[in-house]
């Protein structure tokens, strides 16, 4: 199953009200490292079918997301659980690096 692409109208039903844990890639279409974490995201998404749901949110289509989740650079990566963030990470990080991000959360 692919990333999910996501929008502000689906951000709640896709994001907010899920009960698997969301791990969300925040970017932006010319961040440059954001293009080099896109493959180990998409990878993320075919290995965590099931077990957790993956999204892409693009923050210069829904600037508002910045605002509200304190984005100041981008790639942001959050883990949200249950309608909050419980984890986040700035910068390009390795494989690991985000799937540490989900540790006891699937």
């Amino acid at each position: 199953m692919a990333e999910i692409e996501l929008t502000a109208e689906s951000f709640q039903k896709d994001v907010l009200d899920q009960e698997k844990p969301v791990l969300v890639d925040f970017w932006a279409e010319w961040c440059v490292p954001c293009r080099m974490l896109t493959p180990i995201v998409e990878e993320l998404a075919e290995e965590l079918e099931g077990k957790a749901i993956v999204a892409k949110g693009n923050v210069d289509e829904i600037p508002e997301w910045a605002e509200k989740y304190g984005i100041q650079s981008i790639p942001t990566l959050m883990v949200f659980h249950k309608g909050e963030v419980v984890k986040s990470q700035v910068g390009a990080g390795s494989k690991e690096s985000i799937e540490a991000m989900l540790e006891g959360l699937i």
